[in-house]
């Protein structure tokens, strides 16, 4: 086979893939931005069934349950422009359709390496897979409940101190809200990623404990990055779970480390 049949091989494979996970995402999608969920309670169990409604969508509910939970007391959550709802809710019904499409991609992109891969590195790519998920949601959740909260109520709260009503566009908050849980969600992978490099051999056992210097200074940059404001402050909020993130990686690397010392002895 030549070179470029095995590329067109490649490639068309990779079309497949890509394919079936943009099907899933856009069915997940869908069904967000045109169906209403309503409470339905059977034994005593609260359920819910969908209806078609693409006004009064998921997207909205999940959309209004983020105004309630998450804007400061006293801000005003509006929109300036035709259609910024619209769009938010687009916004929304993307962010829940990666999440929960989430398996589905894993699962095509480790089919898609898989031949590219040794036997040890197949094996490490198989016992991640699951836990890079739970991560994923673990540091979505971690995110809405943990950061985002307290991140709005300190940089609104001067405004309140001096007496000003203020009003958050719906774009701006939903873009916000969205960047840190996708943000957190990626960097809730790190212990997983050093693991994983370790376990292929692509660095050495103490790799990451000798580099640790360099890892805080780009976690640091990072956080004053991926923040809104310049107080210095806010950034903490990224970059200290970020830091604890890769001190359990390290915590990994060392057991992999003494397991492998035991096995040797």
């Amino acid at each position: 086979m030549s070179a470029i049949e095995d590329i067109n091989k490649h490639l068309e494979e990779l079309r497949k893939r890509v394919v079936r996970i943009i099907i899933v995402l856009g069915i997940i999608f869908a069904f967000v931005i045109s169906c209403h969920l309503y409470p339905i309670e059977i034994s005593g169990i609260h359920l819910y069934y969908p209806q078609i409604d693409p006004i009064n969508n998921v997207a909205a509910q999940i959309t209004s349950h983020m105004k309630k939970s998450l804007v400061p007391e006293g801000v005003q959550l509006i929109q300036t422009e035709p259609g910024q709802a619209l769009f938010a809710q687009i916004y929304v019904g993307a962010l829940v359709a990666v999440v929960f499409g989430m398996p589905m991609i894993i699962k095509e992109a480790v089919g898609f390496i898989k031949p590219a891969l040794k036997e040890r590195e197949i094996k490490v790519t198989r016992n991640i897979a699951l836990p890079a998920l739970g991560l994923f949601i673990t540091g979505c959740l971690f995110s809405y409940f943990l950061v985002i909260p307290y991140m709005l109520e300190f940089l609104y709260m001067y405004g309140d101190a001096s007496g000003l009503i203020t009003f958050l566009n719906i774009m701006d908050f939903i873009t916000f809200v969205l960047q840190y849980l996708l943000a957190f969600g990626i960097s809730f992978q790190i212990p997983l990623v050093m693991y994983a490099i370790t376990m292929s051999g692509i660095v050495g056992d103490n790799f990451w404990r000798k580099n640790i210097r360099y890892a805080i200074l780009a976690i640091v940059v990072f956080g004053a990055v991926i923040t809104p404001d310049g107080s210095g402050v806010t950034m903490w909020f990224i970059s200290i779970p970020m830091m604890a993130l890769y001190l359990a990686g390290l915590v990994l690397e060392h057991k992999k480390h003494k397991k492998d010392l035991n096995l040797k002895s």
